[in-house]
């Protein structure tokens, strides 16, 4: 079996990467462990091409060109002939990409398509504000398809809303976390330290969480909010991060921590040290961020959204907050300060459930199984 993914966001030492090239890179490895070849087919962040091979897997990076207008064309066509010329090499039985990718690409009969539902724009955005190039992009991408994957229930029905499936086969599989290095601390984990990781940008809840977090200072003076995670600007260019600083006064700045991006591989360490983790966002696909914080025994307070219900059993697995109440994101915070034993028992639970659902080994399998069938 060889399956090509169609990414962009393959990690790459020095330059951001999103979700899902973290998921591709996880069960890449994996699937190649198991004796299934994986390419992998995007566009480098230079105007370079480059082919690598990371744990066994063939990353092709191609170059990133830009044409007035014509962009979309000319990267869809380095797409296409990329898996042509791979196809030809070794045929390729599956290839895979997000939402949007199928939408200009043209198809070769001998390989089944697939679309896994990371959460696109139709899904992530509100109906007024849609762009109508992407609307177009992913209606074109869902009539190519196959199959598709899920990787909650919650975002097939909320992209089944806006999208058909054109009655072709659909499962949901979870993306998986590498419990083997996402894994509770063998030191102490550090007091009053609330740990946020993601992509810092409005759909994320840190405006209410900076507001929670004001409240739980004034309880606890020596907590301390720690965010982690890639810059995200305004159409105007201005930033967020320093949007949201203006809403903090000085003495409140300093219990605050902006630590931009960091490298996959530091995480856990940094799920490890905190005392509470909290993820108020809108909206989740899936939240992966959530799953590794729960596998390293942490308690995490997740948003009150369908996704977090499908996550989160309230007080045994985790906590869900009012993402849109600041009062509500406090008191639980200020509920794990004040209850040692009970969230203990909360983060040895919230692994267990983790082990069995989302291990890579568990995920891995269905993968497999779902790639067999179709």
């Amino acid at each position: 079996m060889h399956i090509c993914f169609i990414t962009s966001e393959f990690p790459k030492t020095g330059f951001p990467h999103g979700g899902v090239g973290i998921f591709v890179a996880t069960l890449g490895k994996a699937l190649v462990e198991k004796g299934i070849q994986v390419s992998v087919i995007g566009l480098n962040y230079t105007d370079e091409e480059i082919t690598e091979n990371i744990n066994d897997i063939d990353v092709y990076r191609l170059p990133r060109k830009k044409f007035e207008g014509l962009t979309w064309l000319y990267n869809s066509n380095a797409i296409a002939k990329k898996i042509k010329e791979v196809h030809q090499k070794v045929p390729i039985n599956f290839v895979e990409t997000a939402e949007l990718g199928l939408a200009f690409l043209s198809k070769i009969k001998e390989i089944k398509y697939v679309i896994r539902l990371h959460g696109g724009h139709h899904f992530f955005t509100e109906k007024g504000k849609r762009h109508n190039w992407k609307v177009l992009q992913e209606k074109l991408s869902f009539k190519k398809a196959d199959a598709f994957v899920a990787v909650s229930n919650y975002v097939k029905e909320g992209t089944n809303e806006f999208l058909s499936y054109h009655n072709k086969p659909i499962e949901v599989i979870p993306n998986p976390v590498e419990t083997k290095i996402f894994q509770p601390a063998i030191s102490q984990f550090e007091k009053y330290n609330i740990v946020f990781v993601g992509t810092v940008c409005p759909k994320k809840g840190l405006e209410n969480l900076i507001e929670a977090f004001k409240h739980v200072v004034k309880k606890h003076p020596k907590a301390h909010l720690n965010i982690y995670g890639r810059e995200w600007f305004f159409p105007n260019k201005t930033s967020y991060t320093n949007l949201l600083k203006s809403k903090c006064n000085n003495d409140l700045l300093e219990s605050i921590t902006f630590h931009g991006a960091v490298n996959h591989n530091k995480l856990p360490q940094i799920y490890q040290a905190a005392h509470v983790c909290v993820f108020p966002s809108f909206v989740e696909s899936q939240g992966i961020v959530v799953i590794e914080a729960m596998a390293t025994e942490k308690v995490v307070a997740f948003s009150k959204i369908p996704i977090g219900c499908e996550t989160i059993v309230p007080f045994e697995t985790g906590l869900l907050v009012d993402p849109l109440d600041a009062k509500d994101i406090a008191e639980k915070i200020l509920w794990v300060f004040e209850h040692d034993k009970e969230s203990k028992q909360i983060g040895i639970n919230a692994r267990k459930y983790v082990m069995k659902t989302y291990d890579i080994d568990v995920i891995l399998n269905k993968n497999i199984q779902f790639y067999t069938k179709i």
